[in-house]
């Protein structure tokens, strides 16, 4: 905004000082706290000011300002300007073309730091401005790039200031092209698609020129020294990775655009892959040969060799990483790129290659003959291409481009024995970190396309997969002579054999779906893995030599840790049962044993296992009940003595696996109330489990994560053992408490609040256990989160309805009027959704039921609830509070008709008390809330809420109030014959066993309900003592006990009586319409 205007407007516009700006980013810069500390404060204030973010910029791009300075403007502009570019109030657009223009000055900054920013700088501003307010930005960067290179190129200067400004140019280019290929929105495609077109053509040309810079006759150890062929290797990376970034682009939306520009695209994608694989195959080899050369001539470590060796092998990555990208996007149109099936070979190849050479060759290093990430590339491609060859496609035809029988099972021996075994840097780490190396290991999912021992595990996998015929004809024959060798404790055996045999159980285990029909598991179980993991021996590992490595006691830990993870993968994939007792046997004795011959990471490994042998379909308890106390005391041991967190809730997810499957032993329906949950096996651990959780949970402090498994572990073990789990609120209180406390609740509310829910369904009692903290204490803070916690208040809303099922009137009797007004501020909140308002009005339906009216009614009153309930019902849907649903209305109506049908006393002085409080006429309220009532009639669907409303009415017909009599000649007769011709009632006698014609009582049987309550009335609580309390509400309901007829032809008797018959049949009765009237004696005759 113009200053001047912004007077004349009556703006109040502070202006930066810029010396004073000056001063504050020399005090953000400076080492003492204090200083920075002030700085940081006032700069907030400043950043409001007109001119600041124009005045940071200007201080970034002064070279003879102090570096730190000039750093701290920079990073100060991008956070906070980039957030305000179109700010009128900070900004005019004097400063931001200056700003823009001031950008293109640091295309020669020497410091990295300043020059990054700038680059993410460029970036954003380019999105919001480029073409429409910085049109020149890409031709300036282009004429720029241009100048140099010939000065470069044609006048051959060696100056190091235009190697400067190109690396800037280039890389600025490239973030400008990153940042406009992220765009979805149709502006900013069009604006990337025009950029393509225009440049395009141009970093080609570039890259044209400056790749062959590299080549054999450049390239050699006598010159890689010079910084010249360093700057063009640098200079050939920065152009292809534009290139990269715009050709992807280009593939992604080539199916999206016009035949014509499809045509234009294909060409330049298949140009550049072309391009790409012949730059590939040259570079690799030249690569290759290079280090081959620097290693024999001892030249390998200079920093300036291993500096362009770091960037010669970047830039080859950059290849892998551009067919990578294709294939991820359209795999079906990647194999048929030109020149596709060449490259795939190639790089496997190399893989080959790779593996004829000495191990130490292959590292995970750029500087390494055959880095780990090249050859990782080259898997990923081979493993995602092997469907085109096939050797039956999908139509059923045979492939001619098969890969043959031979060339498969090479690739499967190069995999299993090179790749896939341990190498000496796992070794290391297994020995150096143990809980790490595990934690990294079950990872493996997010690591295969990175790192080499899992994706040859997976590439093994899509083999098996592609080449079944091949693989396991090979696989097994390598298992049998494997399995002709009987374990031998006592022999001596070389490392690298335990380890060829570990990844052949890996492979096995990889292929577990294919092996299944061939493998005898169980034999291989009982005869050969059983006595494995029992051996003790630590002394019999011939000694080898690998760097920084402490030795291994014993080979046997990487067996036993292999056959820990073997079974569990063959039964997680439903390739074995877990019903084998032989296996728990072995995989609890690898859990406990603590010996020679074993180590944490096996004992980790083995709690993974149980987890997953247990978590399955097919797991039955018998034949893992006699190891239940070991698992049990082992899983706890376990999870004190981890040094992680990781760890720790890693082997807490197995014990809770345990307990939900073990305590799924007894199914509900055979769950009396208390006493068969005793036959629950794992009720006997409840003290092993819960002892020690208080003080990890202690330790843990923010552990989010493993505090989370924390509290899923008492729910589960709650779940487990319903009745008996009432002793534990001395844990559950103080968890469920600091779970919701403001630092915790934003990480731990919804587990917590499962927890809170879990107890309140599965305790007998609210009070006190032994001393111990009740659950009653928690109350208060159930409401405190119904009135202010509206991101839950769908679960605190069960929480507080099975509070009413435990003791309603304890709950009354303590904070009727505090829960009530609780209630009316959830109801009046914007933040509280119709489902969430009918399911409260749905609980306040249920404490009517369970809850003697003395209680309620007088506190429905002083705390506004009926009121407000009763003032919602009239205003209907012409209110503005936008709740006011046709089913949240009905779930009012239902609660007037359960309160008449409770004490309809207590609702007629509830009504006559809420009209002066509202200033409402008492005829005006009852008119209004009998429209609504009978309005709402027909949209209760179910049977047993209409006769609900039928008997509600019924009860207030009995007050013989005229204001509801005078609706009996109508509407009330209609409803009731609604009513009555619908639900279908009949009493059926009940005779003594011994005398029939003795009667002992009168039973209804009622043709219009089913036998239980509907699902959602139990709301999932089945098995639970919960479910038992719920049922017996439902069961001593007096809308399924009572019989209609009867219960409306007392209460018309008693209005008759209340009336004088005479009276009441003048008039009221002879207002009805005969034949209605006749209906309606006809059905009380009935009674």
């Amino acid at each position: 905004m113009d200053p001047r205007r912004a007077m004349a407007t009556g703006v109040n516009v502070e202006h930066v000082s810029r010396q004073e700006l000056y001063d504050v980013m020399t005090a953000a810069s400076s080492q003492d706290p204090s200083q920075m500390q002030a700085s940081s404060k006032r700069l907030k204030q400043m950043l409001d000011m007109f001119g600041t973010y124009d005045a940071l910029h200007e201080i970034a791009t002064q070279r003879s300002f102090p570096l730190a300075i000039r750093q701290q403007a920079l990073i100060q502009f991008k956070n906070a300007a980039l957030g305000h570019w179109k700010s009128r109030k900070v900004l005019n657009d004097e400063h931001r073309v200056r700003i823009r223009n001031g950008c293109l000055t640091l295309l020669d900054e020497e410091d990295e730091a300043i020059t990054h920013l700038n680059q993410i700088i460029v970036a954003k501003i380019a999105r919001q401005d480029f073409p429409s307010n910085w049109g020149n930005l890409v031709n300036d960067l282009l004429a720029v790039i241009d100048t140099h290179l010939q000065k470069r190129y044609i006048a051959m200067s060696d100056d190091p200031r235009d190697l400067l400004t190109l690396r800037r140019s280039f890389k600025l280019l490239n973030g400008i092209l990153k940042e406009f290929a992220s765009i979805k929105m149709l502006n900013g495609v069009k604006t990337m698609a025009n950029l393509v077109n225009s440049i395009y053509p141009i970093l080609y040309r570039y890259y044209s020129q400056l790749a062959p810079t590299i080549s054999p006759s450049t390239v050699a150890p006598q010159t890689i020294q010079s910084p010249r062929i360093h700057g063009d290797m640098l200079l050939s990376h920065l152009a292809y990775k534009c290139l990269f970034k715009m050709t992807v682009w280009l593939w992604n939306r080539i199916d999206k655009v016009s035949k014509e520009e499809q045509t234009v695209n294909q060409t330049r994608v298949r140009e550049l892959f072309q391009v790409s694989t012949v730059q590939l195959k040259s570079l690799t080899t030249l690569r290759t040969d290079l280090i081959v050369g620097l290693i024999q001539a001892n030249a390998n470590t200079d920093p300036q060799v291993q500096r362009f060796i770091d960037i010669f092998t970047r830039h080859i990555r950059v290849f892998g990483k551009f067919f990578r990208r294709l294939q991820q996007l359209s795999a079906a149109r990647f194999v048929t790129l030109p020149m596709c099936s060449d490259l795939i070979l190639f790089y496997w190849s190399q893989v080959v290659k790779a593996t004829g050479d000495a191990p130490n060759l292959v590292t995970d290093s750029n500087q390494a003959v055959y880095p780990v990430r090249y050859l990782v590339q080259g898997m990923v491609l081979f493993r995602e291409s092997l469907a085109q060859w096939t050797p039956t496609r999908r139509d059923g035809t045979s492939n001619e481009n098969a890969l043959s029988e031979e060339f498969i099972r090479n690739a499967v021996e190069l995999l299993v024995t090179r790749f896939m075994p341990l190498n000496p840097t796992d070794l290391e780490n297994w020995v150096a970190d143990p809980e790490e190396w595990v934690n990294v290991e079950d990872k493996e999912n997010d690591l295969w396309e990175y790192e080499i021992r899992p994706c040859s595990e997976r590439v093994l996998i899509t083999i098996a997969n592609q080449y079944p015929q091949y693989v396991i004809p090979l696989l097994e024959s390598t298992f049998k002579q494997v399995a002709a060798q009987p374990p031998v404790p006592n022999q001596g055996v070389d490392l690298q054999v335990i380890l060829q045999k570990e990844a052949l159980y890996c492979a096995l285990g990889r292929c577990a779906g294919r092996m299944k029909d061939v493998i005898p598991f169980n034999e291989w179980l009982e005869c050969t893995l059983a006595l494995e993991v029992q051996s003790t021996d630590p002394k019999q590992v011939r000694r080898i030599h690998l760097p920084s490595l402490v030795l291994m006691k014993s080979r046997y830990p990487l067996i036993k840790r292999r056959i820990a993870w073997l079974i569990g993968k063959w039964i997680s994939d439903t390739s074995a049962s877990p019903n084998n007792p032989k296996l728990w046997e072995v995989l609890v004795h690898l859990l406990k044993d603590r010996g020679p011959g074993t180590d944490y990471v096996v004992r980790l490994t083995a709690v993974v296992a149980i987890k997953e042998c247990i978590d399955t379909l097919e797991f039955e308890t018998p034949s893992f009940e006699p190891y239940l106390p070991t698992v049990v005391s082992e899983l706890i041991g376990m999870m004190g003595e981890a040094d992680t967190f990781e760890s720790k809730r890693r082997i807490d997810h197995t014990l809770n696996v345990v307990i939900e499957q073990v305590g799924q032993l007894v199914s509900p329906e055979k769950l009396s109330p208390i006493l068969s949950l005793t036959t629950l096996k794992i009720v006997p651990f409840i003290a092993t489990i819960t002892q020690p959780l208080p003080q990890l949970w202690t330790e843990a402090g923010d552990q989010w994560l493993f505090k989370s498994s924390l509290l899923v572990t008492m729910s589960k073990l709650i779940e487990s053992v319903k009745a008996q789990s009432t002793p534990l609120g001395g844990i559950v209180v103080p968890l469920v408490r600091e779970s919701l406390l403001p630092g915790a609740i934003i990480n731990l509310d919804d587990d917590g609040l499962t927890l809170w829910l879990t107890a309140l369904r599965n305790t007998l009692t609210l009070t006190s256990v032994n001393g111990a903290p009740a659950l009653f204490e928690l109350f208060p803070l159930a409401m405190e989160l119904l009135a202010s916690n509206f991101d839950l208040l769908g679960k605190t809303i069960s929480i507080i309805e099975s509070y009413f099922l435990l003791d309603a009137p304890g709950i009354l009797q303590a904070c009727s009027v505090q829960l009530f007004t609780t209630f009316v501020v959830a109801f009046k909140s914007p933040s509280t959704m119709t489902t969430n308002a009918t399911e409260l009005m749905r609980v306040l339906n249920l404490l009517l039921q369970v809850a003697p009216s003395n209680l309620w009614g007088e506190a429905l009153h002083t705390s506004g609830l009926f009121g407000y309930i009763v003032s919602t019902l009239i205003e209907g849907e012409h209110t503005d509070y936008d709740k006011a649903s046709t089913l949240l209305l009905t779930e009012h109506v239902l609660f007037l008709s359960r309160a008449a049908v409770v004490d309809r006393h207590m609702l007629i002085q509830l009504i006559t008390a809420t009209g002066p409080a509202h200033n409402l006429k008492e005829d005006h309220l009852w008119d209004s809330m009998f429209d609504q009532w009978f309005g709402k009639f027909d949209n209760m669907s179910e049977p047993r809420f209409r006769k609900l409303t039928a008997m509600g009415i019924a009860a207030l017909v009995s007050t013989a109030r005229p204001e509801v009599l005078k609706r009996l000649p109508v509407e009330i007769f209609n409803l009731w014959i609604d009513v009555f011709y619908e639900i279908k009632e009949a009493l059926v006698v009940n005779y003594s066993d011994d005398d029939s014609s003795s009667v002992t009582s009168y039973g209804l049987r009622k043709h219009w309900e089913l036998r239980e309550a509907p699902e959602s009335y139990y709301q999932e609580t089945e098995g639970t003592p919960e479910y038992d309390r719920r049922k017996a509400v439902y069961d001593r309901d007096p809308v399924r006990n009572a019989h209609l007829s009867s219960y409306v032809a007392t209460y018309i008797r008693e209005a008759e009586a209340a009336c004088g018959s005479a009276a009441f049949q003048a008039q009221y009765l002879s207002k009805a319409d005969p034949t209605v009237l006749g209906q309606i004696q006809t059905e009380l005759a009935r009674t």
